[in-house]
């Protein structure tokens, strides 16, 4: 189970966007019509100013998809202006250069494009889709939005409010406020132990001044990595990278320094008015350039990955305890943890905590058999090949492949590297990584047995 970080919704999309949405609907049930890839070639594009790209092409369909990342997101926010880069982020559609947001709405419906805008804890997000036809009007307009934003005082003023609403909303919500719980355990006195989308004191705080200064800090060239999938060339593509971002900033703030999580074995208990307590868990993880990486993510299968996991088996199947229960390696850039999260009411809190340490602690003892091995691997490299079912899907693989600092050939050897895992390289690793007295978990209900 890969676990993803949440992200702040971004304001509503309009009603002026309906046709556009339509023409990318009927394109993408196309695209899915297109078998899967097993093999994909990748090609390093370089602009003439020197911005880099990954391109896969596909002259399928007559659009272009972007996937744009910029490293740093939540945790550039300064002290005291928490949520200023999720804020400033949930703008940048609001209007840019000469056209305020009603305006930039129009253009971005007549020209069939597709933008979206968000932020979370390790970057700024950006998805772009475009049509061939116009292509060159729709990449002016992203560079405008990436270069230009307004941030107008009405904007601002709306997009505030629903900041502050989602805010209020996640002090709702017990799986907001365990995994605040524990990222704030996990990394005290970091930026990632700060909540992303700040508080609402800090986002009140926030003005026009300090959303500028957070775009310049967020939005540089230095942070930046670009995926690109569809119907465009390398010799296209190159000029059109300098004509989106050279216009921005060539170095941004300083990215968050290298740390390592704070584990202890503690139980931390919130109370809250629920049947059900929601039970987060996490210990150090694991850089995916290490060696032992791919080991560790079958082992992450096997313990928690899927329907057939260890977990799963031992909560669910054997004892009723819960609906699902899951793991992930979390790969933050600067750094990593191994989490999972279950629910189960509040009479067996203690006692899915219990099972949790003792599955952790017979895996890490290296009680891990050849069936598990083999039917994870069937799973994982079964189901690799079908991510790359649209533009969309393999820009933002591209992306993602760069920010974990993989090889443009990764999707044609990593199915490999699954298969070399043996179970003794299992059992080594578990030795290695798991820590079962020291895994940290944060209980959010009224749990009984802790």
């Amino acid at each position: 189970m890969n676990r993803p970080l949440s992200r702040m919704p971004m304001p509503a999309r309009r009603l002026l966007r309906s046709l556009r949405n339509v023409v990318f609907g009927v394109l993408l049930a196309l695209a899915a019509l297109v078998p899967a890839r097993a093999g994909v070639e990748i090609a390093e594009v370089t602009s003439p100013g020197g911005i880099t790209a990954w391109l896969v092409e596909d002259h399928t369909l007559p659009f272009v998809s972007f996937e744009i990342r910029f490293r740093g997101g939540a945790a550039l926010d300064r002290p005291g202006k928490e949520g200023e880069t999720m804020f400033m982020a949930g703008l940048l559609e609001e209007g840019a250069g000469e056209m305020d947001s009603r305006a930039f709405a129009r253009e971005v419906e007549r020209l069939g494009a597709d933008f979206a805008f968000d932020a979370d804890l390790v970057g700024v997000n950006v998805s772009a889709k475009m049509l061939t036809e116009d292509l060159a009007d729709a990449a002016d307009l992203l560079r405008l939005a990436l270069t230009r934003p307004r941030f107008d005082p009405s904007a601002i003023d709306r997009v505030r409010g629903q900041v502050l609403a989602y805010i209020d909303s996640r002090e709702k919500d017990p799986e907001a406020i365990a995994s605040r719980m524990l990222m704030a355990r996990l990394f005290a006195g970091h930026p990632f132990g700060r909540p992303p989308e700040g508080t609402r004191a800090s986002v009140e705080r926030i003005g026009r001044d300090d959303l500028l200064q957070a775009h310049r800090r967020a939005l540089s060239r230095d942070h930046l990595v670009i995926g690109v999938a569809g119907d465009i060339t390398p010799e296209a593509l190159a000029p059109l990278l300098d004509r989106i971002f050279a216009d921005l900033p060539a170095r941004g703030a300083p990215l968050p320094p290298r740390t390592v999580p704070k584990v202890a074995g503690a139980v931390e208990t919130q109370p809250f008015p629920s049947p059900q307590s929601v039970i987060l868990f996490a210990q150090r993880g694991i850089d995916r350039t290490d060696p032992d990486f791919f080991a560790a993510h079958v082992l992450n299968q096997i313990i928690g990955g899927g329907f057939n996991a260890r977990l799963m088996q031992e909560l669910r199947e054997k004892r009723g305890l819960t609906y699902g229960i899951g793991t992930w390696l979390a790969d933050l850039g600067p750094a990593e943890y191994w989490g999972g999260q279950t629910r189960t009411v509040n009479a067996t809190a203690g006692q899915a905590v219990a099972l949790i340490r003792k599955v952790w602690a017979d895996v890490a003892a290296g009680n891990i058999t050849e069936d598990e091995l083999q039917a994870a691997k069937r799973y994982m490299t079964g189901s690799y090949p079908l991510r790359f079912d649209s533009n969309g899907r393999i820009a933002a693989i591209l992306a993602g492949m760069q920010i974990a600092g993989f090889p443009r050939d990764y999707p044609n050897f990593r199915n490999a590297r699954i298969e070399a895992v043996t179970l003794a390289d299992l059992k080594r690793v578990a030795r290695r990584l798991m820590t079962p007295d020291r895994l940290e978990f944060v209980v959010v209900g009224r749990p009984e047995g802790l």
